[in-house]
C-alpha cells in the first residue's frame, strides 16, 4: 500500500474514476459529475493524495492551498478537502494513515499552516492524526460578497489546524475563538 500524490488534473484516469466513485458514494449527486471533471477550483492548487493498494484506491483526499490574511500577516495556508475512505475498508486505519500523511506533505510544501473544518463527530479522528481543534473558531468560506460561514444554521462543524512554521506557531493563539476569512471562492465554499 502506498500514498500517491498528483495535481488533481494529472491523476491517472483509472485512479481518477475510482476517486470519483468514492466521492459520489460519500456525497451523492444526481447526476454524478463526469470522472474527468475536476472537483476543485484550479486557483487553489489542488493536490490529490491517494492511498493505493495494487491499483485499488483505498482512501483519497485533496489538499487545497491559498494565501490567507489573518492578524496582519499573510500565511501560506492549506486545508483538507474531500477526505474519503472506501466504504468496505473503513475502520482499518487507512483514512488515518492518509490524513496523517497529508499533514506531513503540507509541512513539506512549506505551508505556514493547515486549517479546515469537519463535522463535529469527526474531530477525534483528525486529532488522532495530529491535527488540533481550535475551539470557538469559525472559518468563513465563499467570497467576501457571498460569505459561507462554518457556523451557519444547520451546520455542526469544528475547525482543526496544524501550525508548521515558527511564525504560525507564534501567532497560533490569534486563530482560537476567531472568525477567519478564508474565502476560497464559489466552487470550494469551505475546505
Amino acid at each position: 500500500m502506498q500514498v500517491e500524490s498528483y495535481p488533481e488534473a494529472a491523476v491517472p484516469a483509472a485512479l481518477r474514476a475510482q476517486v470519483h466513485e468514492l466521492q459520489n458514494q460519500a456525497w451523492p449527486s444526481d447526476p454524478p459529475p463526469p470522472a474527468d471533471t475536476p472537483v476543485h477550483d484550479p486557483a487553489l492548487h489542488p493536490l490529490s493524495m491517494l492511498l493505493v493498494d495494487e491499483g485499488l484506491v483505498v482512501a483519497a483526499l485533496d489538499v487545497l492551498r491559498k494565501p490567507l490574511q489573518h492578524s496582519g500577516t499573510t500565511f501560506r495556508a492549506g486545508g483538507l478537502s474531500t477526505v474519503v475512505t472506501r466504504e468496505t475498508l473503513r475502520g482499518r486505519g487507512y483514512g488515518h494513515q492518509l490524513v496523517a500523511a497529508a499533514r506531513d506533505v503540507m509541512a513539506d510544501l512549506r505551508l505556514d499552516l493547515g486549517l479546515f473544518t469537519c463535522d463535529r463527530a469527526l474531530q477525534p479522528f483528525y486529532e488522532s492524526a495530529g491535527w488540533q481543534h481550535l475551539a470557538g473558531t469559525v472559518l468563513i468560506g465563499g467570497t467576501p460578497d457571498d460569505p459561507f460561514p462554518s457556523d451557519q444554521p444547520g451546520f455542526d462543524k469544528v475547525t482543526l489546524a496544524a501550525f508548521f512554521t515558527s511564525t504560525a506557531r507564534q501567532l497560533a493563539p490569534t486563530f482560537r475563538n476567531a472568525r477567519i476569512g478564508l474565502y476560497p471562492g464559489s466552487i470550494d465554499k469551505l475546505w
